[in-house]
């Protein structure tokens, strides 16, 4: 027989309770689960009501566990870990038959998340999951199957290969500078938009570069609007506030839709490549060894996109 018991809990004040107990205090709690301390407080109480006994004691903007609190504390708190533990596997199973690929932030919002309908288009009833983040999962730990990385961060995988090295190149909003046809000189009349990537990373080509490989003088003590990730300054330049350097591979489709345009056709390369790494077990999945290759194939066509044009 179902214990009635079970069907009146306060659910809400459980997680109220046991955020403040493993958390330390009302507000830390409030915070964890963004809501006022003071809906914390009314949630704990109709678990003391329901209860019949104090689990705080409170003293001034103070609180602790009772002896009762900590008791209960202990135990609901093994259900809040089983919850925990269920997500997982949960996640886990999502996983086994899905290729999940992660990349850089601006990678996933500029490039493979884009070209990634081109895969879908041949594979409709594959599902991949892809996860824009800066921090480099751990292979084989964490539930990746592959990474785009940058740099020497692929080092600390085991299965790699290089994708391309990529170019940036000036770009801008056509209503900023119509004719395509500019020299260098002009670009530095316009609002500059800079790009600095976390230090981890060699640093990204910048404007005092392109002046000099261009033969323009410029003082690199200029105020200027600096994004950590190329992605954001990219649309600022969408959106008519500057002349960014841009990364090749993160607008072509901007080019294509006339969104930005190139005044001058004068490209630096990345200090280093992007990279792919994957786990061995990814391979055993259906179409991950496919994927792979196919992840190679659109990162061959984009060097050779990305790259300056030869001139006889």
């Amino acid at each position: 027989m179902t214990d009635e018991r079970f069907k009146t809990i306060p659910l809400k004040g459980l997680q109220a309770f046991e955020a403040v107990g493993r958390c330390g205090g009302v507000t830390a709690a409030a915070l964890e689960l963004n809501v006022s301390p003071g809906a914390i407080s009314q949630q704990v109480h109709k678990i003391e009501s329901f209860l019949g006994v104090s689990l705080l004691e409170r003293s001034g903007r103070t609180v602790e566990l009772t002896a009762w609190g900590r008791l209960y504390h202990q135990e609901i708190s093994k259900g809040f870990e089983q919850f925990a533990l269920a997500g997982q596997l949960l996640e886990k199973a999502r996983n086994e038959t899905a290729l999940v690929l992660s990349a850089l932030s601006s990678v996933v919002n500029k490039w493979i998340g884009r070209r990634i309908f081109d895969w879908q288009a041949l594979h409709p009833d594959v599902q991949v999951r892809i996860i824009g983040r800066d921090r480099e999962p751990r292979i084989g730990f964490d539930d990746v199957d592959f990474r785009v990385s940058y740099g020497s961060d692929v080092l600390q995988h085991e299965h790699y290969t290089e994708l391309f090295r990529d170019w940036v190149v000036p770009a801008c909003s056509p209503a900023l500078m119509q004719d395509r046809a500019h020299a260098a000189r002009d670009l530095f009349k316009q609002p500059l938009l800079h790009v600095e990537w976390e230090r981890h990373f060699t640093p990204y080509p910048s404007w005092a570069e392109f002046a000099e490989k261009a033969g323009v003088s410029f003082d690199a003590s200029t105020p200027g609007l600096s994004f950590t990730l190329s992605s954001s300054a990219i649309d600022a330049a969408v959106n008519k506030r500057g002349v960014v350097l841009a990364q090749m591979s993160m607008i072509s489709d901007e080019l294509e839709a006339q969104t930005l345009v190139i005044p001058v056709d004068l490209r630096i390369a990345l200090r280093e490549s992007y990279f792919l790494a994957w786990d061995r077990a990814a391979l055993q999945k259906p179409h991950g060894r496919e994927f792979r290759d196919w992840l190679i194939a659109v990162s061959r066509q984009q060097a050779v996109a990305s790259a300056p044009v030869a001139t006889l």
